[in-house]
């Protein structure tokens, strides 16, 4: 069950990384595909079956944020992915949501080392 759980999960990551991708080059191109529905409800949907399977998998290693430091700093990763991830696509100007952009793919990278390594890197 871990293990199905596990390739779950990171496929939901993989699919939710394309998808802030592919909406934030659509988004410096002005595309109107960006008004399509599924580029809208999609992204949505990832996310969601993405956190219920994190809530899984906490649940399976009964290791929680706030109580494990790798879990919690990885939490607070993912605040901030969402945040950056939002001003990617969200930003007033095209330089702001490129800087945004790559710092959500910063923080996105901390949260793979964090979870690969299970050492927290800020508050190890």
């Amino acid at each position: 069950m871990y293990m199905a759980l596990k390739h779950t999960h990171l496929l939901l990551v993989s699919l939710s990384v394309a998808l802030l991708f592919v909406r934030f080059v659509l988004s410096l191109l002005e595309s109107p595909l960006l008004q399509k529905k599924l580029l809208k409800v999609l992204p949505h949907v990832v996310d969601t079956f993405l956190l219920l399977s994190a809530v899984g998998l906490m649940l399976t290693l009964q290791q929680y944020p706030f109580v494990t430091p790798w879990l919690t700093e990885k939490f607070i990763g993912l605040l901030a992915y969402i945040a950056l991830g939002w001003m990617a696509l969200k930003g007033r100007t095209k330089a702001l949501r490129v800087f945004a952009f790559f710092g959500a793919l910063g923080w996105l990278a901390l949260m793979v080392r964090v979870a690969v390594t299970k050492m927290p890197v800020l508050f190890g």
